[in-house]
């Protein structure tokens, strides 16, 4: 009697986890509303990393950033950035101090004090944000903050990590 019991629990236990709903592969991969909801963050992911550099430094400073998406789409998508001065005692200054540039050492400039990361057909990827010393002669350390931001339009929306949003660079 004791056996029949058991091998009853069994069987009833079998057929409730069998019955349960599995994922369905071809179904929504997040929640309602979130696919075209786009995350990056600063590499490595934390918001305290900072480059020290020499003002004669002649080489790229370089800020990997990564996008998170699950999607191809038919649009790029674009993560935000700016450069931040407020509370610093001694900012680098734009254009005296460093320029953001592309890979190629070309400046680029900012549209209303945002900068942007074109992500092709919203693909996840590594890209990186470039800075290059300028060797001003003035002396002391100069400090600037660089802040991705969130980035919204009818199209998508990029938000940002609360550990991994910030920069800074120190020019010696």
């Amino acid at each position: 009697m004791k056996k029949h019991k058991i091998l009853i629990l069994l069987l009833s236990s079998l057929i409730a986890f069998s019955s349960c709903e599995k994922d369905d592969p071809d179904g929504p991969v997040g929640a309602d509303g979130y696919d075209n909801f786009y995350y990056a963050g600063f590499l490595p992911w934390n918001n305290t990393a900072t480059a020290s550099v020499l003002r004669t430094q002649t080489d790229l400073i370089k800020f990997p950033v990564q996008f998170h998406s699950s999607f191809v789409r038919d649009y790029d998508a674009a993560a935000n950035f700016t450069l931040v001065t407020a509370g610093i005692a001694n900012p680098a200054i734009l254009g005296q101090d460093f320029n953001v540039v592309d890979k190629s050492g070309n400046a680029i400039q900012a549209t209303n004090g945002i900068y942007s990361l074109n992500f092709p057909q919203a693909k996840a990827k590594v890209d990186t944000i470039y800075l290059k010393v300028l060797n001003n002669t003035l002396p002391g350390t100069r400090r600037i903050e660089i802040n991705l931001v969130q980035n919204e339009n009818s199209q998508y929306k990029v938000g940002t990590f609360t550990q991994a949003f910030k920069r800074f660079l120190e020019v010696r």
